[in-house]
């Protein structure tokens, strides 16, 4: 008995749950959670079910282990008995919202049931407007728990779709567009936020707790999932957003929403992202906005459409948020390079990594730049390709391996830096780069 009551209480202490009366309630839950832990949940469904039926409210173990097994169930089952956990899973999550609402996150919950729905629409027969509704429900529900990047995606997605089928209209998808966005940035932000603080700590040297580092794998993986459907979701969207399409909506609705800030900053946005900023729709929302609501986009807008400095000035004096400072730059940096100025672009690529460090792409666009510079940078063959050394080691800070290796591909290789008789030796590479490579030592 002793035995027993030390394993209850082990129970209790480890995973946090409040201790019961009800003693076979207890029992019960130990032996499936036990087997759980061991990875049989097979053996785990039959006392899982009993607790679950006759105490459905006795504990948080009872959702947590037993959306574990019904997933084991679902994964290695088929046909009628597949489709019967499917729906179990789904009706478990309705009971853990209404038995365990303090311990539930209402956007978290109700993406995974919709993303659950998506994986096997097949199985359940659903349309893409069923499982649009579900992830809408989800979002608008409980924006804040939403953070399942993957999710977000398919929500967006079945928003196309449902676009291409005629259901939905031009307002209505770039509207989701600019919500799933918007959404994306303010993940972003907050791991981005997150993750400067352990990386200025380490660079302080002070050595992280472990769970900093639980924390920090945490923040470094969701901005890399963010980051992946970031591009995902501008892929999906594609031309159906272009000029031809935008300016005529934004003609039409622009009487009706040019007091509406909201409907004025995304309008601007998406002309600009969109390569609609020679059109004088573009000059004119930009202007109401300004003249309303300024902020620093539309400065920056200004800035472009005049090309007065005051405007320039007046925007990074506006932006003092350093996450959105740093996509400021980067929007500056890529202007221009996109012109040429590749010396002010890397100086403002510079900018937006001392503002947002944790945002590593600046590096990979400095990589580019320094590439495309390798034939009119070197004064002779072998430091006209030296440049790829300093490109390499650009593409490596900004985490893409694949584009370091292609460079140093092209650098000069160990016989030739052997014939050159350069090995260990600094070259200084002259034009808007100004810095100096070594030669790799052989």
């Amino acid at each position: 008995m002793k035995k027993k009551i030390t394993l209850l209480a082990i129970l209790f202490l480890g995973l946090g749950f409040g201790f019961a009366q009800n003693e076979e309630a207890m029992t019960k839950l130990s032996i499936f959670h036990e087997y759980v832990k061991a990875g049989n949940f097979d053996a785990a469904y039959g006392p899982w079910m009993e607790v679950r039926t006759k105490y459905p409210k006795f504990n948080n173990a009872i959702p947590v282990d037993g959306e574990k097994i019904l997933k084991h169930k679902i994964e290695n089952s088929t046909g009628t008995e597949k489709v019967a956990f499917i729906n179990d899973l789904l009706k478990l999550w309705d009971e853990k919202l209404e038995n365990f609402p303090s311990k539930t996150k209402v956007g978290d919950l109700l993406s995974d049931k919709a993303q659950l729905m998506y994986d096997y629409k097949t199985e359940l027969g659903l349309s893409d407007t069923q499982l649009y509704e579900a992830f809408d429900k989800a979002f608008t529900t409980d924006l804040k728990t939403f953070k399942n990047a993957k999710s977000l995606y398919v929500y967006f997605s079945l928003m196309v779709d449902l676009f291409d089928a005629g259901k939905k209209t031009d307002q209505q998808l770039f509207d989701k567009y600019d919500d799933v966005v918007d959404k994306i940035e303010t993940e972003v932000k907050s791991n981005s936020e997150g993750l400067n603080k352990l990386m200025a700590k380490e660079e302080a040297g002070t050595p992280l707790t472990k769970k900093d580092g639980q924390y920090k794998r945490y923040y470094e993986s969701s901005l890399t999932a963010f980051d992946q459907i970031s591009g995902s979701v501008d892929t999906k969207l594609g031309d159906r957003a272009n000029c031809s399409n935008l300016i005529p909506l934004y003609q039409k609705d622009y009487e009706e929403n040019k007091n509406n800030g909201v409907w004025l900053q995304r309008a601007m946005n998406k002309l600009y992202e969109k390569g609609c900023k020679e059109d004088p729709m573009f000059v004119k929302v930009v202007k109401q906005k300004n003249s309303i609501e300024p902020n620093a986009k539309t400065s920056y807008y200004l800035y472009l459409i005049t090309g007065e400095q005051q405007y320039f000035d007046q925007t990074l004096q506006l932006e003092t948020d350093p996450f959105r400072k740093s996509k400021l730059y980067n929007t500056i940096a890529k202007d221009f390079k996109q012109k040429g100025s590749y010396g002010k672009a890397r100086e403002y690529f510079m900018k937006s990594l001392n503002a947002n460090p944790s945002d590593k792409s600046p590096y990979v666009q400095i990589a580019y730049m320094y590439a495309a510079s390798a034939n009119s940078c070197g004064d002779t063959n072998f430091n006209k390709r030296a440049v790829f050394w300093l490109a390499a080691a650009e593409a490596r800070k900004g985490g893409n391996s694949s584009l370091a290796a292609n460079y140093e591909a092209k650098a000069p290789s160990k016989s030739e830096i052997f014939s050159a008789g350069k090995a260990g030796q600094s070259i200084s590479i002259g034009c808007w780069i100004g810095r100096t490579v070594t030669v790799p030592k052989i």
